[in-house]
């Protein structure tokens, strides 16, 4: 069939090639051509009613696709009408595909195509024209464009690109619910016959789905599709061209279709009766077992919740979100004596119903969880069990009874019960407790006002078994007495002025009593016995526990009496009564015009009151001024006191560098030439031998032996010559140095001559000599060496024969 058809094809192009040719010979033969130049060669004006003559005369060329010759397919013909047949006219072709796919005779103008074409890959091809003369070259005509088509034959076949395909439907939906569309696709030319007109069909699984023939939209066939059943089904959809013809060709491709859940299934329970066990001391929130019910259904369809339908008030049911598993916990303790089994009914219901299928049942299920209580060996159970609260008087005697606390073991045995106090909470053992009747009895005197409450701990186990103890808390409220008489709050004081009216209110004062009567403090006001014949000051009982003091007189004078102590009887309401005596503590003050206190005699309360903040706060700046002032004075002295240490340390060694002079001492304040201090280099010159240096620049104990022996004061001297000498040295050196700053600069120099008559005073040199010098002089050298003289004086004989 196939290689006929394509027979029948090439028979049937040939033949519209052949009309095509002819018609355009038609309009061939009804064109003229024009003469065609070069440069600015002008063409004359057409009239109107000449035809204009074109110089290139062809067809529109069409060629078909898949051509399987051995030669050349034909395309078509260009021709130009300055083509005289002589063959001087050269015909070219470029553009695409040209020299290539097609080639074109020079001297006939004949177009043929060299390969086989495919319109699915190229559907035309634009090439130009050109006729040039075969001897200069030139062209002829002006470049022209032309198109070549491919003709299309149904070689293609429908093609599924996206698949294969999958898609989803819900169960149960109605006949004709869309599932998805597939789509085929034809290469061939769609304007072109119905080469690429496609219908779609249901190879296989034709019975639960249908696709639409023209759109490929597929759709249910039946409204029982059930996921729990079967939750996929594979199709296979074929896609024809020509419209299903005889003769077209088809592709297929493979859908998958996910039948998806929905809540069409209620929850079930696989047993109607679970049995567990559990302890009666177990505590509240202790699990007691897990059950589950199954769900036909997936996803969020699965998600229930559990009631407890019966015994609700013992137990509860929480629902395990990871598992859906019911967990029966207990919610109030359990008592074996009380009851030993119990039938929960636990109720598993769907969290999301779909309201589409109520009508199928009822999405709950019920089953029995039967709990068996087993029995344990319990502690004691105290009566009242949140506590005890007892009261007893203040003043009750000691080992007077307080209060029974009761207690029993909730056993079938019912073993006996003994009671004990637990001292961390009565470390003071102020109550005691009988241990067989549970009587708690008073074991110290009591004090309200010490301790108004006393919490204590009971322990009650039982006699056979001590581990099985329970403790309950006893709250023991003191009642009150009437033990402790009403006290003025503070000790009061008033104050008056000297011209007070008669009747004037001068304070109000109030009463503490530390009792705490049931009804209430109610307290009267009276003066003393010892003031009842006062007459200066009225006591004013206002009624309110409160009393006020006025004047009786006028005229108080504080030069003859400042002071006045009111003695006040303070009562209360008892029973009994109870009562003290207070003292108000009245001055007599000097007041303004205004009635503002000056002064009071004796009195720092007075003044502290007449003086104004701003004067409190001046005489305090004056104080904090005075006590800086004298520690800054007192900073001085030290600092000048340690500036004399530090220069009294230095001065021995001041006195022998600076000054060319030992000194007398400390206390020689007469042995120093000032201004050789001030001039240290000059130096007076030496005088004759006879009359020696000047006797001012000398110490005092030179002085004396100058005055004593003229051979001593030669050597004197010569000693300041030696230091002279000594120093004009240094100080020529000091002059010709460069390095140091060319301004006054002070040198110091440590130079002692060349020897001492007196020797080394070394003690380290004495004690390993033993030689009996005389250091007898050194008592002679001033107040400086008077230690050093003593550690060398001569030993006494008494001292040294003991």
């Amino acid at each position: 069939m196939a290689p006929f058809f394509k027979a029948g094809a090439w028979t049937l192009f040939a033949a519209l090639h052949l009309f095509s040719c002819c018609s355009f010979g038609c309009c061939e033969a009804s064109r003229t051509s024009g003469s065609y130049s070069e440069g600015n060669r002008q063409e004359p004006e057409p009239s109107p009613y000449e035809r204009v003559k074109r110089g290139w005369v062809w067809n529109q060329f069409f060629v078909v696709e898949e051509y399987t010759g051995t030669e050349p397919l034909y395309v078509g013909k260009i021709h130009t009408d300055s083509d005289e047949g002589e063959g001087n006219i050269k015909y070219t072709i470029t553009g695409e595909g040209a020299g290539t796919i097609f080639i074109i005779d020079e001297l006939t103008g004949d177009i043929h195509a060299t390969e086989r074409l495919d319109r699915e890959e190229k559907a035309s091809y634009t090439l130009r024209a050109r006729a040039k003369d075969r001897l200069s070259n030139d062209l002829l005509e002006s470049e022209s464009e032309f198109v070549i088509k491919v003709q299309d034959i149904n070689d293609s076949e429908p093609k599924f690109l996206e698949g294969p395909y999958i898609g989803s439907v819900a169960e149960l939906s109605p006949i004709g619910t869309s599932v998805m569309k597939v789509t085929a696709s034809d290469a061939d030319d769609p304007t072109y016959g119905s080469s690429a007109k496609v219908v779609y069909s249901v190879m296989d699984g034709e019975e639960i789905f249908t696709v639409d023939r023209n759109e490929g939209i597929i759709m249910t066939a039946v409204a029982d599709l059930d996921r729990e059943t079967q939750d996929r089904y594979e199709l296979v959809v074929k896609a024809t061209d020509m419209a299903g013809q005889m003769g077209g060709l088809s592709g297929s491709t493979t859908v998958t279709i996910v039948i998806t859940d929905v809540n069409d299934n209620p929850p079930r329970f696989p047993q109607k009766m679970y049995q567990f066990s559990v302890s009666e001391g177990a505590a509240v929130g202790t699990p007691v077992g897990r059950i589950i019910a199954t769900d036909a259904d997936m996803g969020e369809n699965t998600d229930m919740s559990y009631l407890i339908k019966e015994e609700g008030d013992l137990f509860k049911v929480t629902t395990d979100v990871e598992t859906q598993e019911a967990i029966v916990s207990i919610k109030k303790p359990l008592d074996f004596e009380s009851k030993r089994t119990h039938n929960v009914v636990v109720e598993a219901v769907n969290k999301h119903v779909d309201p589409r299928f109520v009508d199928l049942g009822s999405f709950r299920d019920q089953t029995i969880v039967r709990v068996s209580v087993s029995d344990i060996d319990e502690p004691p159970i105290f009566q009242p069990a949140d506590g005890t609260i007892m009261e007893v008087q203040e003043d009750t005697k000691v080992g007077a009874l307080v209060g029974v606390i009761s207690a029993r073991d909730p056993d079938v045995k019912n073993k006996h019960v003994r009671f004990s106090i637990d001292r961390t909470t009565d470390q003071e053992m102020i109550f005691h407790i009988d241990p067989d009747s549970g009587a708690i009895t008073l074991g110290k005197v009591l004090d309200r006002e010490t301790a108004g409450w006393h919490n204590i701990t009971v322990r009650a186990v039982e006699t056979e078994n001590h581990t099985m103890a329970s403790h309950s808390a006893v709250s023991i409220r003191i009642l009150d007495v009437n033990d402790n008489p009403p006290e003025l709050a503070t000790p009061y004081e008033a104050s008056i002025c000297e011209d007070a009216k008669p009747g004037q209110l001068i304070h109000t004062i109030s009463v503490v009593d530390k009792d705490e009567p049931q009804s209430g403090h109610r307290f009267y006001f009276t003066l003393a016995p010892e003031g009842s014949s006062n007459r200066h000051f009225t006591l004013w009982d206002v009624k309110d526990n409160t009393a006020g003091i006025r004047t009786q007189r006028s005229g108080f004078n504080r030069h003859e009496q400042n002071v006045y102590f009111l003695p006040i009887l303070v009562v209360d309401s008892g029973p009994p009564s109870l009562s003290s005596t207070g003292t108000l503590t009245i001055h007599v003050c000097g007041c303004d015009p205004e009635g503002a206190i000056q002064s009071c005699n004796a009195t720092a309360y007075s003044m502290s009151a007449a003086l104004s903040p701003g004067a409190l706060i001046a005489l305090l700046v004056c104080i904090l001024i005075l006590i800086v002032l004298v520690l800054l004075i007192l900073t001085l002295k030290r600092h000048r006191k340690g500036q004399r240490m530090a220069e009294d340390e230095e001065d021995m060694r001041d006195n022998v560098i600076k000054y060319n002079d030992e000194g007398g001492g400390e206390q020689d304040t007469q042995a120093y030439d000032m201004s050789a201090l001030r001039n240290l280099y000059d130096f007076p010159e030496a005088k004759s031998c006879d009359s020696g240096p000047d006797i001012r620049s000398l110490p005092q104990w030179i002085q004396a032996n100058r005055v004593g022996g003229g051979s001593e004061g030669a050597a004197a001297a010569a000693d300041f010559s030696l230091f002279k000498g000594y120093i004009r040295k240094k100080v020529e050196q000091a002059d010709a140095d460069l390095s140091v700053p060319p301004y006054d600069s002070f040198q110091t120099y440590a130079f002692e001559g060349n020897s001492s008559p007196a020797l080394s005073l070394s003690s380290i040199h004495t004690m390993s000599t033993t030689s009996e010098q005389d250091f007898s002089y050194l008592s002679d050298w001033g107040p400086r060496f008077r230690q050093l003289a003593g550690y060398y004086a001569p030993a006494n004989p008494e001292e040294e024969g003991s």
